[in-house]
Formats: structure tokens, C-alpha cells, sequence
């Protein structure tokens, strides 16, 4: 067993400690003081690690991973080298650098299994070949001969001892950028299989990770032997590969967990390269039955067949490991930190298999429930949300007492804000409204699926026709409401589509309840896996990378909820607002009364609504008159705290404090007041600082009133009423998804219309395109066929 010594006694001499554990390493010419450690730390990402904890148990689940403080990372062939197999992919391994050298700043311990060696070697020698034979041949040959040179193929062996203390080297200079000591370990076969040296190795390698040095281990294959047979007996890996060589090590060095970083996404339950290969998100031991293994790697001795030996055989001996990509473009910069935070990544190896279906499975069976659905007649998917309905009515008590329990804990812990708790909360009364909205979604079934919107006969015999379908699979996330459940069940039963439920924890117990009374009613046309309530342990980050089993995402909660589902949503587009800053302008013509009236409910009636005013536009006249005054008046007895716009601000000697932004959503009983000239300089401001949701003006002149609604680029615009208004239940849609202040597809609030898209239909009598062409015997008609109206 081989390492460097010299490299470990240049190290030790230039290590300060505090306490008993080393600090990072320091140049010897300036030793580290305590300030200038406190700098360093203080640039340093940090996350609370915990201790370590009993080995012996891996992780059950991926979100568990955070815990892990020893890891090792195992860097396949295909990972290290480049395409052409002479060389390292230089990019690819100093990202890799970088997050193995954050996470042992965080205060893990890190161990690292490479390969390399000998396509380094490889490159290295190649270039020794072709310059001496260059150098001979141009001496004794002609020119033209320098391009038939052929280089011999090289041995193995010398390839690794030409390229050790190269990749070696590298590997030091990179991890000095993050003021980080890395010491090489060389191992072969037979060490593990020697008592002494097994000792010895794992003194060092205790003693490395001791001083907060990074080991970086590799098989010694300058002089490796070829594997023992039956070596694999009494629990001892044979050392073929560096896969086996990174399970060997991770059980023997306890590690809380193995990343083996390779050239696929993960473990797939046939060849990565055919079209129906599925990517195992979560291998559980006795699941190879079900596993196609393709060819090796392109590089390497291990292929994926041998990396799920060597994973199952870590996994046995108390070290979760996941396999994951080292190579994809997209994911290489952070795939080993994502791994660590519990983000689904590659393939996760777990013992223990959960109670139900995986969010895969549940997506999959809500698609092929909701194409059942969809081809439902319309008086069938009305049948199952009139059921729902009554079941609500039937069961208030059960709801009720689990919304109650909901709502005990979420007070006892402390965690919610007075509006979300009035979220969460279930009544009589919001049952009530809730059952005579889905009667009124249960009435529009008959003009959804399958409405004929457009026939065109293109020419003799070949008629076009376009109509409405589902969209496919939703993923609605939502906060504290349980109302929101059967709501958008039922849109979604309406349309035909699968739908899976992401609710907060907060709102366990009634969610439950709800989406069991749910699946109640689609049993009756046997549909009941249409509907899912995701209660696995799917962060909602990972939910929104499943672009090929979800079609729509829809956020139903804060605006920061759905910034953040927009931000992690990979290929799937995501429906919703990203804020509620809406306006109320009150005119120079508004009735006194009715601008009290709309103020107040616009600001208060549910100031943590979306729809809730958040900013007051003034016509500069009514400033210093008894209007003004009264409104003011209100805004103070209903507690609203009012911020004052810049000109509003000019106009007062002591005035309220200014505004830090005009774009800011409020969410509370707050509000900017700011004044205007007129209602085009209204209109201005509305489009420079609101966010497109919900925009309203007071006034009796009806020309202004309508110049403004048709000038107002909003979702919503409203004349002499309140921008509460703005929701699917009281616009007559029985319920919404959400509101939408995006311009595709559907705007403001999204109902039964929103979850339908369209197909084309083209019936013929054997025609072709060719028969259109300038020769053919057939000419386009696009004639427009009346579509005839459904009652």
C-alpha cells in the first residue's frame, strides 16, 4: 500500500488545531491565525452537520441524506477522462473539486475513489511515442511518411505508472484553490485480503480524515494482480474495479454514505439506450430480477451490473449509495451537493420499501385513470362530483373533527400566521359553499370534453374538425386550504384529467379525509386512481422535475410558493401568479359612498389574499378635500398602516413613511397610498408596477370608466367593484385551480375552460398531398362549416 509520505509531513508541519480537530490546511510561509481562520470560515457556505450517528443502519430515505458526514465519492473512468480516452475531462473534475471541497468545509468528511491514471498515462505516453517517432522518421524518411505513423498499442500497467503522480498533482492544485489537503492512497486487491494492512490502511485513513485532509484513493495499477477467484466469499468484496474498491472502503470506514458517479443517470430496469428504459428512482435489495444490464462502460472495468453488486454490498454493510451521473452537462456542476440535500438524483439504494405507490407509480395510474375518465359521458363525470358533493354534506362531522385537530396542532406549534390559520380552517359554512360549487362544476360537464369548437371542410371530401381534450396529468400544490381539494378534484374530473394533490403538512388530517372521500365518489364509474394525494416524502423541487409524467403544475398559496415552483419546474409549464399587487384608482368623478365600500373590501375583507388591493391611486384634485379625509378616516379605524407613494409624499409636510418599493405585495393591513393626475397617468402607473392580477377603478364618468378597462393590460378589470371579486367561485366558473396572470393558455381566474386544450380531427377519402400539388387533380375549399349548438 503506497501514499505520500513526504505529502502528509508537509502537511502536518503547517496544521494549527483548535481543540482536538485539524483546521484546513495553510501555506507553511503564513501560518494560520485565528482571525485569519474566522475570515476564511466566514466565506465558506455553511449547513449544520450533525454528529455522527450510530453506524451499521443506512439511510431509509433520500431526505435523510443531509444527515451524512462521511462520504465517498466515486469517480468512474467515463466521469475522468474525455471522449477520446487519452486525457481528463478537466472541466468535468475540477466541478467535482469544487463540491467535495464545499461539502468539507461544511464539516464533512470526504474520501474520494478515482480513476484516471491510466488515460492520463495514456496521453502522456502517446505524446513520448509520437515525438520520438517523428523526430527518427524525419531523419530517415520523407515528410508524406509522418502522417502513416501508427502508435503501438499500449500496455495498461505503464499507462498507470506514467499517469499516478500526474493525476495526483492535479488533483493537488485543485483542491489548493479551496485552501484544502488531499493525500494519495494506492491500494491493490491483496491489501484488503492482509490483516496488517487492512489495519494500517484504516489507521491512515482515520488519521487523514483526523487533520481534514481529502484521501484520494486509487487501485495500484501499475502492479495490480488479476482478481482471486471465490474472493467475493465470507463477505469480502473482491477488489476488481474501483466500484468494488469504493464499497470495500466505504464499509470498512463506516461512511454514512457512497455517491458513485458514473456515465448514465442511474440504474435503469433495461439498457439505458432503449426507448422504453425507465430510471429506477429507488432500488431496494431483491429487485435485480427486474433488471435488464446492458454492455460496460465505454471505459473501466466496472459496468452497471457491477456497481449494483458493489452498491447492495455497501448497503448490507450500513452505507447508503446512490449511482448518478458524473457526466451530463446539466447536472454536473452541483449533482454531488443535490445528492447530499436529498434531491432525487440518480438511483437512491434503500432497505426499506414504502407502505404505498411511488409518486412514479401514482402519476402513471392518475394518467391512465384520467384517460378512462376523459372517455366518460359527460352525465358519468357529473354523476361522480354530484357524489362528492352529497359525500361532503354526509360526512361534516368526520371533516370537521379532523380539520379541528389540523387546526390544534398548527396552533400548538406556533408555525402559521393568523391568515393562513383562517385558511386551514373548515366550518359548516364553507362546507356548504363548497358542496353548491361543485353542483354548479357538476352542470358545465356537458360542454367540456369533447366540445366541437371549429369544422372546416379543406376540400371535397376531407373535413377538419377541432375539439377540446383534457390536458393530461396536473400537479396542483397547495398551502393551508383543504377546501382547495375537493375544488379542484372536481375541475379535474370535469375535464378528464389525472391529477395528483401536493398539500402542506399542516393540513394533514382533513387533506386525508377529503381525497378519501374523493377517490369514494370516482369509484362509482371505477375511476378511483385519477385522483392522488402525494403523502410521500417527495420535496416539492423533486416533483417538479417529472416533466415526462406531468403536464401542468398549478400553485395554489403565496407568492413566494409559486416563484419557487416556477423557478424549480423542469420542462413543465406552471400556471399561476407570481404576485397580487392590484390597484384601486379612485377617480375625480367616484361616488363618495361607493369608494369607502370598495376601498375597505378590496383592503380588508381578506388582506392576505391575492385579490387584495395593495396600492390606493388618488386623483391628485381630491387631495385636501373632506373625500380624501373620509377615506383616509376608514383606512386608520380598520388598523390598515399606509405607506406613502413619492408624490403623495411631496404633497405632505408630516406624512405617512415613503414607500421602499411601489411593487410591493403586502399580504397584511398594509397599503401605498400614491397620487395621480389623471386616469391616463393611473393607467401608466398600473402598468409600470402592477403585477397584470386585478386592477379596479371608482368613478361615475362612464367614458373614463371605460377608457380604463379597455387600456388596463390586466387579467382582470373591474369598474366600481372590488378586486375580491377576482375568484372562480364568484364568477360563476363553481370553483377555481388558481388565478393566472400569465398570457398563454388561460388568464385570471382559471376554471373548468382552463384545464382543456385541443385536438384535431380530419376524416378523408384516401386523399394525399401530392393530389394538392400544382399537377394534382384537387384544390383546397377551406370552407367554414357551422358548429352546431349543444343545449
Amino acid at each position: 500500500m503506497l501514499w505520500k509520505t513526504s505529502l502528509i509531513h508537509h502537511f502536518n508541519s503547517g496544521l494549527p488545531k483548535i481543540g482536538s480537530r485539524a483546521t484546513k490546511c495553510w501555506p507553511i510561509s503564513r501560518p494560520a491565525s485565528i482571525k485569519q481562520l474566522a475570515r476564511h470560515w466566514s466565506n465558506v457556505p455553511f449547513l449544520t452537520v450533525p454528529p455522527r450517528r450510530t453506524p451499521g443502519k443506512p439511510f431509509a430515505h433520500r431526505s435523510e441524506l443531509k444527515q451524512a458526514k462521511r462520504i465517498v465519492v466515486k469517480l468512474g473512468s467515463a466521469v475522468v477522462t474525455r471522449g477520446d480516452e487519452c486525457g481528463l475531462a478537466l472541466g468535468r473534475l475540477a466541478s467535482i473539486v469544487e463540491q467535495v471541497s464545499i461539502l468539507q468545509n461544511q464539516g464533512r468528511e470526504m474520501m474520494i475513489v478515482t480513476s484516471g491514471a491510466v488515460a492520463f498515462g495514456k496521453q502522456r505516453l502517446r505524446h513520448e511515442i509520437l515525438l520520438s517517432q517523428s523526430v527518427r522518421q524525419a531523419l530517415h524518411s520523407g515528410q508524406n511518411q509522418l502522417k502513416d505513423m501508427t502508435v503501438p498499442v499500449l500496455e495498461a500497467r505503464a499507462c498507470a505508472a506514467a499517469g499516478q503522480s500526474g493525476l495526483m498533482a492535479l488533483y493537488e492544485a485543485m483542491f489548493t484553490q479551496y485552501s484544502i489537503c488531499a493525500a494519495q492512497i494506492l491500494v491493490t486487491n491483496l491489501d484488503f485480503h492482509d490483516e496488517q494492512k487492512r489495519r494500517n490502511l484504516s489507521s491512515t485513513l482515520h488519521e487523514l480524515l483526523r487533520m481534514n485532509i481529502v484521501p484520494i484513493i486509487n487501485t495500484n495499477d501499475a502492479v495490480v494482480p488479476p482478481p482471486e477467484p471465490n474472493s467475493d466469499l465470507q463477505g469480502v468484496i473482491s477488489i476488481k474495479d474501483n466500484d468494488s474498491l469504493a464499497a470495500r472502503l466505504a464499509v470498512e470506514m463506516r461512511a454514512d454514505m457512497l455517491i458513485v458517479l458514473s456515465d448514465v443517470e442511474g440504474l435503469f430496469d433495461s439498457p439505458p439506450g432503449l426507448d422504453d428504459a425507465k430510471l429506477i428512482d429507488t432500488f431496494y435489495p431483491g429487485d435485480q430480477q427486474s433488471i435488464t444490464f446492458g454492455t460496460k462502460s465505454r471505459v473501466g472495468l466496472g459496468g452497471m451490473e457491477a456497481k449494483v453488486k458493489a452498491a447492495l454490498w455497501a448497503l448490507q454493510g450500513g452505507t447508503s449509495v446512490v449511482i448518478a451521473s458524473g457526466t451530463h452537462p446539466k447536472v454536473t456542476g452541483h449533482v454531488i451537493n443535490d445528492i447530499v440535500e436529498g434531491k432525487k438524483i440518480g438511483t437512491f439504494f434503500s432497505e426499506v420499501k414504502p407502505a404505498g405507490p411511488t409518486i412514479e407509480q401514482q402519476a402513471e395510474m392518475a394518467r391512465t385513470d384520467g384517460r378512462v375518465m376523459a372517455s366518460l359521458q359527460p352525465d358519468q363525470r357529473a354523476d361522480i362530483i354530484h357524489r362528492l358533493a352529497d359525500l361532503l354534506t354526509d360526512h361534516r362531522d368526520e371533516i370537521l373533527k379532523a380539520n379541528e385537530k389540523d387546526m390544534e396542532k398548527a396552533v400548538t406549534l406556533g408555525r402559521l400566521s393568523q391568515p393562513l390559520l383562517k385558511r386551514l380552517s373548515l366550518t359548516t359554512a364553507k362546507l356548504n359553499s363548497l358542496a353548491i360549487g361543485l353542483h354548479q362544476i357538476a352542470a358545465s360537464t356537458q360542454d367540456s370534453v369533447g366540445r366541437l369548437i371549429r369544422r372546416t371542410r379543406v376540400a371535397k371530401g376531407l373535413d377538419l374538425e377541432q375539439i377540446t381534450v383534457p390536458i393530461g396529468v396536473l400537479l396542483v400544490i397547495f398551502e393551508s386550504r383543504p377546501d382547495c381539494l375537493p375544488q379542484v378534484s372536481a375541475l379535474a374530473i370535469a375535464s378528464g384529467n389525472g391529477l395528483l394533490l401536493k398539500g402542506g403538512k399542516e393540513a394533514t388530517l382533513s387533506n386525508h379525509i377529503l381525497h378519501h372521500l374523493t377517490q369514494e365518489a370516482l369509484s362509482m364509474h371505477g375511476v378511483k386512481d385519477a385522483v392522488h394525494l402525494v403523502s410521500t416524502r417527495e420535496e416539492v423541487e423533486d416533483l417538479c422535475r417529472l416533466n415526462k409524467l406531468i403536464d401542468l403544475i398549478i400553485p395554489r398559496g403565496s407568492s413566494q410558493l409559486v416563484r419557487d415552483i416556477q423557478k424549480a419546474s423542469k420542462g413543465i409549464p406552471v400556471l399561476g401568479h407570481s404576485e397580487g399587487i392590484c390597484h384601486v384608482y379612485v377617480d375625480s368623478d367616484a361616488n363618495i359612498e361607493k369608494a369607502i365600500k370598495i376601498v375597505r373590501d378590496s383592503k380588508c375583507d381578506y388582506p392576505a389574499a391575492c385579490n387584495a388591493m395593495e396600492t390606493l391611486l388618488i386623483h391628485r384634485d381630491l387631495l385636501r378635500t373632506p373625500f380624501f379625509d373620509q377615506i383616509i378616516d376608514m383606512l386608520r379605524v380598520e388598523q390598515v398602516k399606509i405607506h406613502a407613494g413619492p408624490k403623495f409624499a411631496s404633497y405632505l409636510t408630516f406624512s405617512p413613511s415613503e414607500v421602499k418599493s411601489l411593487r410591493t405585495e403586502y399580504g397584511d393591513l398594509e397599503c401605498c397610498i400614491e397620487v395621480v393626475d389623471n386616469v391616463q397617468d393611473a393607467i401608466g402607473h398600473i402598468h409600470k408596477y402592477s403585477s397584470s392580477h386585478t386592477d379596479a377603478i371608482i368613478t361615475e364618468n362612464e367614458e373614463t370608466a371605460e377608457y380604463f378597462m379597455q387600456h388596463v393590460d390586466s387579467a382582470c378589470v373591474f369598474w366600481n367593484a372590488s378586486t375580491r371579486f377576482s375568484d372562480g367561485y364568484r364568477f360563476g366558473l363553481g370553483a377555481e385551480v388558481g388565478i393566472s396572470t400569465s398570457r398563454i393558455h388561460a388568464r385570471g381566474p382559471v376554471g373548468l375552460e382552463g384545464l382543456l386544450t385541443t385536438k384535431w380531427l380530419l376524416r378523408g377519402e384516401g386523399q394525399t398531398v401530392s393530389d394538392f400539388a400544382e399537377q394534382g387533380s384537387m384544390s383546397y375549399i377551406h370552407e367554414n362549416i357551422p358548429v352546431p349548438q349543444r343545449t
